[in-house]
């Protein structure tokens, strides 16, 4: 499957091959036994072979591998090999987690949070009083003892419109959450070690709520198996390369005009 040019998708020519570990780990291995998927094309491409596990330098076949899962998933089977945009796959897995999205001309993130706002959402449902307090508690919230799932959801629904490190804290813990439910593995990084503790606080009531969603995932077709976690891992890989421009951009401002705090 070659890769069909996708401006969601060229930044991950600028991510990390540590940081592509997931997501190429998840378009390769069949998350039932965690055997490389018979259905997969990557690991036999040249660039893989000769690259792998230095996954930047194949890119391209990465993106393509997802746009052909992508393919696999709609109803149509006249294709002739061609995949589908990343917009076009992430809609459809919005549509099929009943993720509430305003229309698909949307920028791809507030798309990619919406999708997360409904995981997170049935997450919740699925959470304790207790749950609920040590989340409010990661994202310290100083009076938890009036902490409910309704707040909470409304906290995270401010959280991605603003963006941001919280922002991406919260993806993480949402993809950590997904690896763990499909994959039975944690992601492979989870930066500093407060971050990492808030990641694997609550992976296993959030997995709750994501095995609720692949419950009726599972009815519309395989290659949902794939499409739903490789959407969440590109939505988080994004938030990650978005927080390091701005860092790129805030140190080029300090280092032109001298400014302490900005």
């Amino acid at each position: 499957m070659s890769y069909i040019k996708d401006s969601d998708l060229e930044f991950l020519k600028d991510c990390d091959s540590t940081d592509l570990n997931d997501l190429v780990y998840c378009l390769t291995h069949d998350p039932k036994d965690n055997k490389t998927r018979w259905s997969e094309e990557l690991t036999s491409r040249d660039r893989y072979k000769k690259y792998y596990p230095n996954h930047s330098e194949y890119w391209e076949d990465i993106a393509g591998e997802i746009q052909c899962f992508g393919a696999n998933s709609f109803a149509t089977i006249f294709r002739r090999g061609k995949g589908v945009l990343y917009r076009e796959i992430l809609t459809d897995v919005c549509k099929e987690t009943m993720s509430k999205f305003k229309d698909r001309e949307q920028p791809i993130e507030a798309i990619e949070d919406a999708l997360l706002i409904e995981i997170f959402g049935k997450a919740l449902s699925q959470m304790s009083e207790e749950d609920i307090k040590k989340l409010g508690i990661s994202f310290n919230i100083n009076d938890i003892s009036k902490l409910t799932s309704s707040t909470l959801l409304a906290l995270a629904q401010t959280i991605f419109k603003l963006g941001g490190f919280k922002s991406y804290q919260l993806t993480l813990i949402i993809a950590n959450s997904v690896s763990k439910a499909l994959f039975a593995r944690g992601l492979t990084f989870a930066g500093n070690a407060t971050l990492t503790r808030s990641v694997g606080l609550l992976a296993g009531p959030i997995g709750l709520g994501i095995t609720t969603l692949l419950t009726a995932i599972d009815l519309a077709g395989p290659a949902y198996r794939v499409t739903f976690p490789a959407v969440i891992y590109v939505a988080l890989l994004r938030k990650k390369y978005n927080l390091t421009v701005e860092e790129k951009q805030k140190a080029a401002l300090h280092e032109v005009f001298d400014i302490d705090d900005l």
